[in-house]
This record gives C-alpha cells, structure tokens and sequence, in this order.
C-alpha cells in the first residue's frame, strides 16, 4: 500500500510530487532545499545553514511519520559544487549516529531555486 506523506513542518511541494510516500515499512523523501516552512523563504546564508535547514526539513517528514535519522538507511546529497563536500559532510554527520546510512553525493549542473545542497532519503521502520 502507498500513502503520501503531508506536514506543515516541512516545505511544501512545489511542483507534482509528494514530499514522501510511505510503502509497506519504507519512507522515501523526495528532495529537500533550505525553505523555511513558516516563512516559505530560503535560507542560504552560508553552507552550513543551508545544510542545516534541510536537514531540519528531512526531520519533520521523518516525524510526520514517527520515525527519525536512526531510521535512515540511504541518502542522496546534491551539491551545486563539490568545493562545499567537507562542510556539507560536518552538518550532516551531526544527525547521525555510528551507524550512519549508506549515500552518495554528486555534483550537479543546478538545483531548484539556485541552492547549493538537496537531500533525500530512504528510511526503514521494520
């Protein structure tokens, strides 16, 4: 069974897609950026911020859900330029404990609304 997932804690979508679908056991996000969902503004002030709203953003899907990091089994990172790895990798190590998921990061040619980092993830509640 698939449901969509919804909460006002997180940005919503801004185009056709769900910020996450629930199969069977399995949560999967599609991407976050820096929204603000309060103030609908982006926050990109500098990497770190920036990677710590989407972060924040992935957390209340995961809650919406009553799941959290310790859940995450993959993530996908975006970044607009590698230059911003290392920095991006400090953030998010933070949400993770000594088991982190498996991922990737990649640069790509752009992200939505001119970002620098997207996330998204797959979490496991079995």
């Amino acid at each position: 069974m698939k449901t969509t997932v919804h909460t006002d804690k997180a940005p919503a979508a801004i185009g056709p897609y769900s910020q996450a679908i629930v199969v069977n056991e399995f949560l999967y996000t599609s991407g976050q950026i820096a929204l603000n969902p309060e103030t609908g503004e982006l926050e990109i002030q500098n990497i770190e911020h920036e990677t710590r709203r989407v972060m924040l953003n992935l957390k209340a899907v995961l809650e919406a859900v009553e799941m959290d990091f310790s859940h995450v089994v993959k993530t996908t990172i975006y970044l607009s330029d590698m230059a911003y790895y290392t920095a991006v990798n400090s953030v998010y190590a933070a949400y993770f404990d000594e088991q982190p998921p498996a991922r990737e990061a990649v640069q790509v040619a752009g992200l939505p609304k001119g970002v620098n980092v997207e996330i998204s993830l797959v979490a496991y509640k079995g």
